[in-house]
């Protein structure tokens, strides 16, 4: 009981820091850490990962949207996009052999962190608020649709993918661009859970209410903390959150 209580703690708090801090999927920290350390069955991590990105996610998203960093309008045609081409990514790969790159997404993670530390967003909401409504709404619906198809189709790297299309094809500021990747992560996020206990049934209930409880703890903590952050130290932040959750999932991955 003790492993399981301290293996959930540690991924709680992986998790939490990269989803209040960069918008990133629990599901990338927590998934690796159950299978490998507590042997549970690949499946049934990832439904708890899920489960636990949704209130982590949508407490993110209430902290950013509540400090006006957060664009709805475009952040729902985005996830419009995302869902859409989510599951025709997830059709095509169906129809390709060994197309899993499940690796992808964490060598990603650790190449967009040292990507922050070294080259920071600047990008004020003023530049943002200068580019029309009806550019910002193709270049979401065309962005969201790339997203979906990427992630349904290799499986990984929906969060990450997200922060960097927004801020480097966007042109979101970053606060505004981990805002809008929490709230489009929370509702796929609920999809993708509700979707994996319908087929496999609800997991472990002591491992989902601790992750759960420690992912949403630690992502309310890491939202209240960027949000009150300068651009400057906010970019250095989430570059070392990235860094070091990208080399500590690939350690954890290489135990397997």
């Amino acid at each position: 009981m003790m492993a399981k209580v301290l293996v959930c703690f540690l991924a709680g708090i992986g998790a939490g820091l990269g989803t209040g801090f960069a918008g990133m999927s629990a599901a990338a920290v927590i998934s690796p850490m159950l299978i490998t350390f507590l042997g549970m069955p690949a499946y049934q991590a990832v439904g708890i990962a899920l489960a636990s990105d949704v209130l982590a996610s949508a407490v993110s998203a209430y902290t950013y949207g509540r400090n006006g960093n957060l664009d709805i309008r475009n952040g729902l045609v985005m996830m419009a996009a995302v869902l859409t081409f989510t599951f025709v990514g997830s059709w095509v790969a169906s129809r390709v052999p060994n197309a899993t790159m499940g690796g992808f997404s964490v060598f990603m993670t650790m190449l967009l962190g040292i990507k922050f530390i070294v080259k920071p967003v600047m990008t004020t909401k003023e530049a943002m608020a200068a580019v029309s409504a009806r550019k910002r709404i193709v270049q979401s619906l065309l962005c969201g649709s790339g997203i979906g198809f990427i992630c349904g189709f290799i499986g990984a790297g929906g969060g990450m993918m997200m922060l960097l299309i927004l801020t480097s094809v966007l042109g979101y500021e970053l606060k505004t661009a981990v805002g809008t990747s929490v709230f489009i992560m929370s509702f796929t996020a609920f999809t993708g859970a509700m979707s994996h206990f319908a087929i496999g049934g609800v997991p472990d209930t002591g491992c989902l209410v601790l992750c759960v409880a420690f992912t949403l703890l630690w992502a309310r903590i890491a939202a209240l903390f960027a949000n009150r952050a300068t651009p400057k130290t906010l970019n250095r932040a989430v570059g070392v959150v990235l860094t070091v959750l990208g080399a500590a999932i690939l350690t954890v991955n290489l135990l397997r």
